[in-house]
Order: C-alpha cells, then structure tokens, then sequence
C-alpha cells in the first residue's frame, strides 16, 4: 500500500545504502524454502527456477506451501548452500508450530471466477514485473486489469498493449486517486470476485487459490485479505520498514465479524489488523452494494491512503465477515530511499485519520461506539509510539513521530480531498 503519489522510477541505488548514522548496511537475500523440499532456495514469487542464496537471509519458511513464518539467518559466507538450508530449517522447526501448515489446501469445488485489478501510476518497470508474476499463477479463471491512474504518458499502455495483448485489458482514469483507479477498476471487472494488489508487488502462484479457498467458507464472506512479505530487503530503508511493523499481519488464519466480535475492546475500529491495500478481495457484488471505494481516500488524494482501511470497515459494519488468508501471499517490493520511506510513514498515520473520519462521515451512527472506545484507542496509539520511539534507533523514533503526525493530519486530509472531490470535474 503506498502513499503520496506514488514516485516515477528512479535509478537502484548501490547496495551498500547507508543508514542513518551513515555506517554502511548489509543487503538481505529474501528466499522462500519449503520444508517438504529439502535444499531448495527460490526466489520470491517462485521466479523461473532456484537460486544459489548467500548469508544474510530472510526466509519465507512453508510447509507443503503453506506458510509458516520467516527466519533470519546470518550464517557463514564460506559455508555450502546446503548448510545455510539446514540452518535456516533448523531454526524454522525449533520456533513453528508445524502442525501450522494442516493438510493440503481444499479448493473450492467450483472456484469463482476472479477479477485481478491492479492501479499503477508511472512505474512501468515495476508493472511488468507484477504482471510477470501474475501470469504464472495456478488458478483456472481469472483476468488481469490495469487501472493506469492519471498517468503522465502512455508507457503503461504501451506495455501492456505490446507486451500481452488480451491477456490484460488496460483501462485509463484520469482522475487522481487510488480510490478512483479501484473504482474504474471494480466497475469493469468481470468475476465474481475482484481481488486489488499494486504494481510494486510479485504475486505467489498459490495467490488466487488461496484467496478462493477464504471465500469458500461461507456466503457470509465479503472481504478476504492476505499475507505480504519483503520481497527485497537491498536497502537501509527497507530493512527500516520491516523493523517499523512492515505488512505483515501474521501466520494464523483469523475471521473477524460483528455476529462473534473478538476481544478486543477497539474492534471494529481497528481495521489496521484486518490486512493492507496491497492484498485484499472482495466479493464484487458485496463492495459494489456498498458503492465501492471512498474517493476522498487513498494514495494520490489529500487523505494520503485509508481506502483500504475505510472499505474493511463498511464491509463489517454492513454484516459481512472479513477473513485473513495468510496462505495468499503477496511479496511487497519496499521503498528503497529513507526520504520516500519517511513520506511512506506520515501517509500510513494519515490513511489511520482519514479512515476514522470516513467512517463517521459516512455512518455517523457510529459517532457514539467510537467515542466509548476512544480513550481506549488514544492509549493504545500513545502507547505503540512511544513502544517505537523507545528502541535504541535515532531511525524508529522519527518514523514513529511522523506516523502520530500523520494521524493527527489524517482528519484535515480527509476534508480536503472531499471537497476537493466536490468542486473538481470528474470525467465518466
């Protein structure tokens, strides 16, 4: 899920990008191993074949593909692959549960059909990769749209007009907005359900599958979200983002509904926990009842994001069960440069205040639930800064001020982009 507008393509920076303190940082090869395939190291995505992988590593651990959690291993450069793949292994079984994994996947018997939207704007370089990734999925029937959102040439549509032909369709909106382009998005798919992920991601082959198999589990099901691991960690701001909190929901299955609330007293206010933008379906007809996205929200408007966040919401206050996938893996390619990390932060905080400002725009039935649970929420928010201000890293401590400073914005960004939305001309 990205914020502010979303940056053209710049240069790879080297590898040894130096921190805060300017020493310099250590890339980490992300791998993805799989327990039932003994010294097997593949790349993120399950790329075209395995890779010979180095120390330092993070691994994605699985067990016969489901998804266990991820070890870090530093290891020894002149040791042999097959002893980094112990190692890593090792480490996996002493800290999982491997009972975790269960048994092999049920797929639905008669699995719906699938609409993939993607929205990009300038990257085309990013875009073909995820393209790439989508196409090697294993999934009977789905489609691919790109959404190309206010872009400032045609380098998107030439890629996918040359590159792939019908096998994505490309839809243009000139509107700027992340809730725009998924608008345009959801108003042409196709499938029974459109599943969102961005053009600065690798799609795992098991993606849809498992993203099925969460709304198989009853009609009641109207939103599922998944997994989203580092697909690299080459840079001191990735590596930064991961030590922030990064994507990542967890490795446990989790169903959340207003009918069997959890304990948790901010519930259903904290749709943080539900899952991210950059791996999220909905049932179409569920999300177009509900008039699809917010365009006050989201990357590319004043709001800075919270479309996701605002759209888990109304999907639960509606009725709807949200269920957590983590077998439906998205591979995040982080931001590479502290400056667009730090614009990445702020953005996170203000989605946080743009969402709680939607949802009681939008239902201010809910005015009175969220005020009982506000000093709750003021405390846990307080609390979990001043958690990440405390570590010993000049680094985390100005990322967690610019996420209070982006919530405390978040509300203002809001109105902005609604009015904003009311006096601009908005094509069909």
């Amino acid at each position: 899920m990205s914020i502010a507008r979303r940056p053209a393509e710049v240069p790879r920076p080297t590898a040894a990008d130096p921190g805060p303190a300017g020493s310099a940082y250590t890339p980490v090869e992300v791998v993805d191993i799989d327990l039932a395939r003994p010294y097997e190291f593949r790349p993120p995505a399950a790329g075209p074949a395995p890779v010979r992988a180095t120390p330092p590593v993070l691994a994605l651990v699985r067990l016969h593909g489901r998804p266990l959690g991820l070890v870090t291993v530093d290891g020894r450069e002149d040791g042999t692959p097959e002893d980094l793949w112990r190692s890593v292994a090792g480490t996996a079984r002493r800290r999982f549960p491997l009972q975790r994994a269960g048994t092999a996947r049920a797929t639905p018997l008669f699995p719906p059909a699938i609409s993939v939207i993607i929205a990009t704007h300038n990257r085309p370089g990013m875009l073909r990769d995820c393209l790439e990734s989508l196409l090697r999925v294993e999934y009977r029937d789905f489609e691919v749209i790109v959404v190309d959102n206010d872009p400032a040439d045609d380098s998107a549509e030439r890629l996918v007009r040359d590159a792939y032909g019908s096998r994505v369709r490309y839809v243009r909106e000139p509107v700027a907005g992340l809730a725009h382009a998924h608008n345009r998005g959801l108003a042409t798919a196709r499938g029974e359900i459109a599943a969102f992920t961005d053009d600065d991601t690798l799609v795992d082959p098991g993606w849809l599958a498992a993203l099925a198999e969460g709304f198989a589990q009853g009609p009641g099901v109207g939103c599922v979200t998944g997994l989203i691991v580092p697909a690299e960690l080459e840079t001191a701001a990735q590596a930064d983002l991961e030590r922030h909190g990064g994507f990542a929901k967890g490795f446990t299955p989790r169903t959340w509904s207003l009918r069997h609330p959890p304990q948790d007293p901010l519930f259903p206010f904290t749709a943080g926990r539900f899952g991210s933008g950059t791996n999220m379906a909905f049932r179409v007809s569920a999300l177009r009842t509900l008039g699809g996205f917010d365009p006050a929200t989201g990357t590319g408007t004043p709001a800075r994001g919270g479309d996701d966040l605002l759209a888990f919401f109304r999907i639960l206050t509606a009725g709807h069960t949200l269920t957590y996938q983590p077998a439906a893996i998205v591979w995040h390619r982080h931001r590479r440069t502290h400056k667009a990390l730090e614009a990445q932060v702020f953005g996170y905080g203000a989605g946080l205040g743009a969402y709680l400002t939607g949802a009681l725009a939008r239902d201010p039935r809910m005015i009175p639930a969220l005020l009982r649970r506000l000093p709750g929420g003021v405390r846990y928010a307080v609390t979990l800064t001043h958690h990440k201000a405390g570590t010993d890293s000049t680094r985390s401590r100005r990322l967690a001020r610019l996420e209070l400073t982006g919530l405390l914005y978040g509300p203002l960004g809001y109105l902005r982009s609604r009015r904003r939305n009311r006096v601009g001309r908005h094509p069909a």
